[in-house]
């Protein structure tokens, strides 16, 4: 076989790449709803056009990047000599505590505030990275070591993959409590006919959540252009503006952002657990080798 099994019966190794897919999960979610986030209402509410929040998106989202690669190289230098475990542990609970502060925000937060709380999940997760892959490659003979560096690059991709699908749904449910009513309210307080407004409230949210994502109105294409054209000019110009959809967005899109980063913290707080006892079994069983070596000798 290309993997040998018996690997995961090493504590060090099994809890090693089971925090490593908790936090990836969680990594790809976080990414996921920033973009949402920025280029969907964010940006917009701040006078950005839609074709330029792509841009401007990346742009705002460095902090997290900058945090990562700052950590990164000082938590390997650091837990080669104190040992991992606690670098690996902090960083998934400060991480854990920037998605509960993250939740706590409003949608059209102010940006320095929003950029500190990156900052530190970024530094949470490059404190995590080093550490647990050296508790994971440490643990394994040396000639499974390919076998191990496959693993932990497969538990990492899956769980990138899987934030997706995960956080779109989590993310869809809280819409779906909040979203109709707001829309609906919105529509009618712009003239839209009662019946429309009522169908446009009625879509599934996901294509609400899409437009948000690709950072784009839908209005002007979910209103009759019939209707939309019989409608007073101040009222065609707010649906069809920039700041109308983003706003009606923020009050449900928060609703969901509260399940997404609440499954966040408790992801990190996982790999923080996972972590701790793929130490703790690691120093188990060099403490039974060292033992079963001095009765031997």
């Amino acid at each position: 076989p290309m993997l040998d099994l018996k690997l995961f019966r090493i504590p060090a190794f099994f809890f090693g790449n089971l925090a490593n897919l908790a936090s990836g999960i969680a990594r790809g979610g976080l990414q996921f709803m920033l973009i949402i986030w920025l280029q969907g209402i964010w940006l917009p509410l701040h006078g950005y056009s839609f074709e330029q929040t792509p841009l401007w998106s990346a742009i705002f989202m460095l902090p997290l990047t900058i945090g990562f690669l700052l950590a990164s190289p000082v938590s390997g230098y650091f837990s080669d000599r104190l040992g991992g475990m606690r670098f690996a542990v902090c960083g998934m609970l400060g991480g854990a505590a920037s998605f509960v502060a993250l939740m706590q925000l409003p949608a059209d937060f102010s940006y320095p505030a929003f950029a500190a709380l990156l900052f530190l999940n970024g530094l949470g997760s490059g404190l995590f990275v080093a550490p647990n892959s050296t508790q994971i490659m440490n643990c394994v003979p040396a000639r499974e070591r390919g076998q191990a560096s496959g693993v932990r690059a497969t538990t990492t991709n899956a769980g990138q993959v899987l934030s997706i699908g995960l956080f779109f749904s989590l993310m869809l449910v809280g819409l779906a409590a909040s979203l109709p009513h707001a829309l609906e309210a919105g529509l009618l307080g712009q003239h839209v006919p009662p019946a429309i407004a009522r169908q446009i409230a009625n879509l599934p949210p996901v294509s609400s959540l899409f437009a948000a994502f690709l950072g784009y109105n839908p209005m002007g294409t979910l209103i009759p252009a019939s209707v939309l054209h019989a409608l007073p000019p101040d009222s065609v110009a707010t649906l069809t503006g920039n700041t109308f959809f983003p706003s009606l967005m923020s009050g449900p899109f928060k609703h969901g952002l509260a399940f997404a980063f609440s499954f966040s913290a408790i992801l990190y707080l996982v790999s923080a657990l996972a972590s701790w006892l793929g130490e703790t079994g690691q120093k188990d069983a060099r403490e039974e080798k060292i033992a079963g070596a001095e009765s031997g000798a």
